[in-house]
C-alpha cells in the first residue's frame, strides 16, 4: 500500500510539472505561428538580348518591346527585368538603366521616404541600403522606371536571408543562462549531500537497502522538484496580465529577460518615432509662418499627378487641418511639370475662377531657388540679392542641422500666356519660402525615456538613418547624447575597442542590420542583459540576436515573427509596465528557490544530526515526499504575490552564487528548531526510551506537523526584506494557501490518509507545542534576515 501511494504522489508531481508546460508551450507555438508567405507574382523579363549588348537610352525601347511576363519562380540569376510603378521588386538586383526611379524601402529599412535609385553609384557609401543602383526583393517602385539585372533570387536573397533569421537558433539568453547555473548548482548540491546521508545511514542502521530508498527520498526533497511548474505558473500568468496591458508574450521565459534587461536598443524609426512624416513649420526667409506659403505648397501637392510620397501626404494632411479643404475647387489644372532626378522640383500650373494663372513650384530647396530671381521677404516681394542668398543658404543649413527635412516653394502668377509648359517656364520665379518635415517622435517616447532611467535601464539608439535626423529625435525626446558613432567607423575595429565603444556612445547611425546585430553581441559579452525593439524587416537579425525582442504595433510581419514581445499599444509606456512585471514575475520565482532550497537544506542537514542521535529514522521517505507535494502546492500561490518596490528598481537576474550563502545562513536556523522537535517529542514524549512502532510512528507524525508548518509560514518572513504583516503583506491568495496547507498538515495524522503513510497523531498538546516553536522559528528568521541583509546589503 506503501509503495503504490509513493507512486501516486511521484506521478502526481510529474504529471502536474509536465501537464502545465505541455499546455503553455503549445499556447506558445500557436502564438508563434504568423509565417510570412510571399503572394506568387509575375514580373516582366527580358531574355532576348544579344550578347554583349549595350543598354543606352537609345536602343532601351527596343529591348523593352522583346519583354515578357513570367512567373516569379521561373526569375533566374542573369535575366534582365523591366521595373514600372507599383511593381514589387522579385529580386536583388542591379540597375542598368532607370529613369527617375524611386524606390519605397520602408520594408527594408523603416525609413518612410523613398530612395532614388539609378545606374551610377557613389563607391563611398558603406551602407548596404545606401548603395544607388542595387534594389532588394520585398521594396517596391513608387515611379519611374528602370532595366535591371536580376543577382539573386529566392532563398539567396537579402530578403530571404533575414526571413530565414527566424527559424535558425537563436543565440542563449539570459533566462536560459540563468536556469542552467541555477539548475547546475542543485545537481551538485544534491550530488554532495545525498551521498552523505546514504553513507551515513548505512553505516548507523547497518541496512543499506533502506538506507538507498531514504537517500532517494532525500534527494526529491532536496530537489524543488516542482521548479518547471512553478516557473512556468509565474511565467504564464505574468503573460496573462501582460495580455490585459496590450502586450502579446510569444516566448513565457522572454518576460523574465524583459524584467532583467540593463541596455534596451531600439531602431529610431516606428519606435520612438511614429513612421509618419509631418510638417513641423512653413517660414518664409525672415523666419515668420505665412498661410500662403502653405496654400501654395497645398495646392501643388493636390493637383500633381501620380504617386504621392510621405511628404506630400503629410502637406495635404496638414492644409486639411488649416482649413484649405476647399481650397482646390476654385483652380483648375492647366499643366504640369512632373518631378525628375535631375531638377529635382515638381511644377504646377493652376487657373482661377477669374482666368488668373499661377505656376508653383516646389522640390528641394537648393533647386529651386536657383529658379528664382525675387523673393518674398519681410511682407514684400525684393530682388534675390547675394545677401539675401546668403541668408537663404544659413536657413537651409540650419533646419538640415535640426534633422528637418525641406521643401522650398517659388510661383509665378505674371506673363502666363502660353498653353503648355516645360522646364523652360521654370525660371525668374518668386522666392516664397521654406516648408520642413520631421518623422515625429511618439507622444510617450519622453516619459518612456525618464521611466527606463528611473527603473535602471539605459537605453541605446541603433538606426540607419544619417546623424542629423537622429541628433533631431533625440533632443525633441530629451535624450542626452553621450556619444556618437557612424557605422563607417565601427569598420575594421578589434573585439576590444568594440567593447569600449558600445559602452561609451549611446547613439550609433548609419548601421546595417549585421552591425546592430554586432553590437548587441558585444553588449551582451560585457556582460549587459539586452533587449531590442525594432520593426522592419531589416530588424529580424537583430531581434533575434538580444536577450528579448520587442516588436511594435505598426512593425512588418516578419519583424514580428522574430520577435519575443509584441506591443499592441501605440503608446510605449506599455513597455515600462512590461519590464516591472517582469521583475515582479522573476521575483516571486526567486522566492519560491531561494526559500526552498534553504528549507530543504536545513531539513537535510535536520536528518543527518537525527541520524547519529537516534536509532530510527525522523520521517519515511513517503512522508518527506508528501511533505514536499503539500510545500510545493502552497508555493503556486506566490505568482499573486506582490514584491518590494526596491526589487523593481533595478533590473534583476539569475545568481546562483547568491543562492548558497542565502541557503546554507537561513537553512540550519530551523535545523535549530528541528531539533528541538526532536528533543520534545524523543524525551518529552517518551519516543527515545521506548522506540515501538507506534512511538516511532508518533515521532514521525509530530515531525511531520512541524516541519510542513515552519516551510509554509516562513515563507511569510522570507518573502519581503521588510517586517512582515507591518511593512508589508502577502496578497490574499498566499495567506489562504499557507493556512490551508498548515491545517491540512495538522489534521492529516488523524485521516484514513494518514494512517495509509504511517502516521500517529501526537497527543493533543503536542499542537500548542509546535505553534510556538514554529512562532519563535518566524521570530528569529527575522532576526536573523536583518542581519543577513546588513551584511550582504541584498535580500532575494
Amino acid at each position: 500500500m506503501l509503495s503504490l501511494v509513493a507512486a501516486i504522489i511521484v506521478g502526481t508531481m510529474i504529471i502536474l510539472s509536465g501537464t502545465l508546460i505541455y499546455i503553455q508551450a503549445m499556447r506558445a507555438f500557436f502564438i508563434t505561428k504568423r509565417l510570412t508567405i510571399l503572394v506568387n507574382n509575375t514580373v516582366t523579363v527580358i531574355r532576348n538580348v544579344n550578347a554583349g549588348q549595350s543598354i543606352n537610352k537609345e536602343n532601351s525601347i527596343a529591348i523593352i518591346k522583346q519583354a515578357q511576363e513570367i512567373n516569379v519562380s521561373e526569375l533566374l540569376p542573369g535575366d534582365l527585368i523591366y521595373l514600372s510603378a507599383g511593381d514589387l521588386i522579385p529580386a536583388d538586383v542591379k540597375i542598368l538603366l532607370s529613369n527617375d526611379l524611386f524606390i519605397n524601402h520602408s520594408s527594408l529599412t523603416g525609413e518612410s521616404l523613398p530612395a532614388e535609385k539609378h545606374a551610377d553609384n557613389n563607391p563611398q557609401h558603406q551602407n548596404l541600403f545606401d548603395l544607388q543602383n542595387i534594389c532588394f526583393m520585398g521594396t517596391s517602385v513608387i515611379s519611374g522606371s528602370a532595366i535591371a539585372i536580376v543577382l539573386a533570387t529566392g532563398a539567396n536573397t537579402y530578403f530571404a536571408t533575414i526571413a530565414q533569421t527566424i527559424n535558425q537558433k537563436r543565440p542563449i539568453t539570459n533566462f536560459s543562462k540563468g536556469i542552467k547555473r541555477v539548475t547546475l548548482m542543485l545537481i551538485c548540491f544534491m550530488l554532495i549531500m545525498v551521498p552523505i546521508v546514504f553513507i551515513v545511514n548505512g553505516f548507523l542502521k547497518n541496512d543499506w537497502a533502506s538506507a538507498f530508498i531514504f537517500s532517494i527520498s532525500v534527494a526529491v526533497g532536496l530537489t524543488p522538484e516542482m521548479l518547471p511548474m512553478i516557473v512556468t505558473s509565474n511565467l504564464a500568468r505574468g503573460a496573462n496580465k501582460m495580455s490585459k496591458q496590450k502586450i502579446v508574450v510569444k516566448q513565457l521565459a522572454a518576460i523574465q529577460n524583459l524584467g532583467a534587461i540593463d541596455v534596451l536598443c531600439t531602431d529610431k524609426t516606428g519606435t520612438a518615432t511614429n513612421d509618419n512624416i509631418e510638417v513641423v513649420n512653413y517660414i518664409t526667409l525672415d523666419n515668420q509662418e505665412n498661410k500662403d506659403l502653405i496654400s501654395l505648397i497645398y495646392l501643388n501637392s493636390y493637383f500633381q499627378t501620380g504617386i504621392k510620397n510621405p511628404m506630400d501626404s503629410s502637406i495635404i494632411k496638414f492644409g486639411q487641418e488649416h482649413n484649405l479643404n476647399d481650397l482646390h475647387k476654385y483652380y483648375q489644372k492647366i499643366d504640369e511639370i512632373p518631378f525628375d532626378f535631375n531638377r529635382r522640383k515638381l511644377t504646377i500650373v493652376l487657373q482661377d475662377e477669374l482666368n488668373n494663372k499661377k505656376l508653383i513650384c516646389k522640390g528641394a530647396v537648393e533647386e529651386v531657388i536657383k529658379s528664382c530671381n525675387r523673393i518674398f521677404y519681410q511682407g514684400k516681394i525684393v530682388p534675390l540679392t547675394s545677401d539675401l542668398l546668403r541668408m537663404a543658404n544659413a536657413t537651409i543649413t540650419n533646419l538640415n542641422q535640426k534633422g528637418l527635412r525641406l521643401l522650398g516653394v517659388a510661383y509665378e502668377d505674371q506673363n502666363l500666356t502660353a498653353s503648355k509648359y516645360n522646364e523652360e517656364n521654370e525660371k525668374d520665379l518668386i522666392f516664397y519660402g521654406f516648408v520642413s518635415f520631421l518623422d515625429i517622435p511618439k507622444p510617450s517616447a519622453v516619459k518612456m525615456i525618464k521611466l527606463l532611467k528611473a527603473h535602471g535601464v539605459d537605453l541605446k539608439i541603433l538606426t540607419g538613418d544619417n546623424e542629423l535626423v537622429t541628433r533631431a529625435i533625440c533632443n525633441r525626446v530629451n535624450l542626452e547624447i553621450k556619444g556618437l558613432i557612424s557605422g563607417e567607423q565601427l569598420i575594421g575595429l578589434a573585439e576590444y575597442e568594440l567593447k569600449q565603444i558600445v559602452e561609451n556612445n549611446n547613439i550609433f547611425v548609419k548601421l546595417n542590420p549585421l552591425q546592430k546585430a554586432k553590437i548587441i553581441e558585444v553588449l551582451k559579452s560585457n556582460d549587459h542583459v539586452v533587449g531590442f525593439m525594432g520593426d522592419g524587416i531589416n530588424d529580424a537579425l537583430v531581434l533575434r540576436q538580444a536577450d528579448v525582442g520587442i516588436s511594435v504595433d505598426n512593425a512588418t510581419d516578419i519583424a514580428k515573427e522574430a520577435s519575443d514581445i509584441i506591443l499592441l499599444e501605440k503608446s510605449l509606456l506599455v513597455l515600462e509596465n512590461g519590464i516591472v512585471e517582469g521583475r515582479r514575475i522573476f521575483g516571486n520565482i526567486l522566492k519560491y528557490i531561494k526559500i526552498t532550497i534553504a528549507s530543504n537544506f536545513g531539513n537535510v542537514f535536520s536528518i543527518l544530526v537525527s541520524l547519529a542521535w537516534f536509532s530510527f529514522s525522523p520521517m519515511s521517505p513517503i512522508q518527506i515526499l508528501f511533505q514536499n507535494l503539500l510545500y510545493d502546492i502552497s508555493q503556486f500561490a506566490i505568482a499573486f504575490d506582490r514584491v518590494d518596490d526596491a526589487f523593481l528598481l533595478k533590473p534583476q537576474r539569475w545568481n546562483a552564487k547568491d543562492m548558497l550563502p542565502f541557503a546554507f545562513i537561513n537553512g540550519p536556523i530551523s535545523s535549530i528548531f528541528d531539533l528541538t522537535t526532536f528533543a520534545i517529542l524523543g524525551i518529552g514524549f517518551g519516543v527515545f526510551p521506548n522506540p515501538t512502532e507506534h512511538n516511532v510512528n508518533m515521532f514521525n507524525s509530530g515531525w511531520f506537523i512541524g516541519g510542513l508548518l515552519t516551510q509554509t509560514l516562513v515563507v511569510q518572513m522570507f518573502r519581503t526584506e521588510k517586517i512582515p504583516f507591518i511593512q508589508s503583506r502577502a496578497t490574499w491568495p498566499v495567506n489562504v494557501m499557507a493556512i490551508f496547507i498548515c491545517m491540512t498538515g495538522l489534521v492529516l495524522p488523524y485521516t484514513y490518509l494518514g494512517n495509509q503513510m504511517n502516521m500517529v497523531g501526537p497527543p493533543p498538546i503536542y499542537i500548542p507545542i509546535v505553534l510556538g516553536i514554529v512562532a519563535s522559528y518566524c521570530l528569529l528568521s527575522q532576526i536573523i534576515k536583518m542581519g543577513y541583509i546588513k551584511v550582504f546589503k541584498k535580500w532575494l
